[in-house]
């Protein structure tokens, strides 16, 4: 009898341990996936100041878009939160659609070589980012799935893993 509780407790144990590396996995690629991100939009964040060089230098009177950017480039990228990212990434988004139509307002600063050049490079890296926000936000629903279902949510509860949020863009 004593062996079969022994034998049933190791079970439970190692059931336990099996989930908790599990949730430790997935959390972990959540990670990873935000930290893609976060790589694209380091890259994004530095183009943007050239797009908005070469753009000045045609639409001198479109002060308050460039001084918009100017201010969200001067942000001390390296000591946000991931949610300050995210945030700084849809006012980016909005900015940049704005230097876009004021791009389509100056036909020779279309025509510019170096701002088809940026704005080629830029769209691929909106493309990447894209890609790897559907990854993150992939990542975070198995991860939540995990931390949510049961028995799972038992040991997440128990070494608080936490819920994430998905990426909204």
């Amino acid at each position: 009898m004593l062996k079969i509780v022994l034998i049933a407790i190791g079970a439970i144990l190692l059931i336990c341990i099996i989930i908790y590396n599990l949730l430790v996995s997935k959390r972990n690629q959540a990670e990873n996936a935000f930290a893609t991100i976060d790589v694209m939009l380091k890259k994004r964040f530095d183009l943007i100041p050239n797009l908005v060089t070469i753009a000045k230098q045609y639409a001198e009177h479109e002060k308050e878009v460039f001084s918009k950017i100017a201010q969200m480039r001067s942000m001390n990228y390296a000591k946000m939160s991931d949610t300050d990212k995210m945030e700084l990434d849809n006012n980016f988004n909005k900015a940049e659609e704005r230097l876009l139509v004021i791009a389509e307002n100056y036909p020779e600063l279309k025509a510019s070589e170096n701002f088809l050049q940026l704005q080629r490079t830029l769209n691929e890296t909106e493309e990447q980012l894209a890609a790897a926000r559907r990854t993150y936000n992939a990542a975070v629903t198995d991860y939540n799935n995990s931390v949510q279902s049961f028995p799972s949510n038992l040991i997440a509860n128990s070494f608080k893993f936490t819920r994430k949020e998905v990426y909204k863009y």
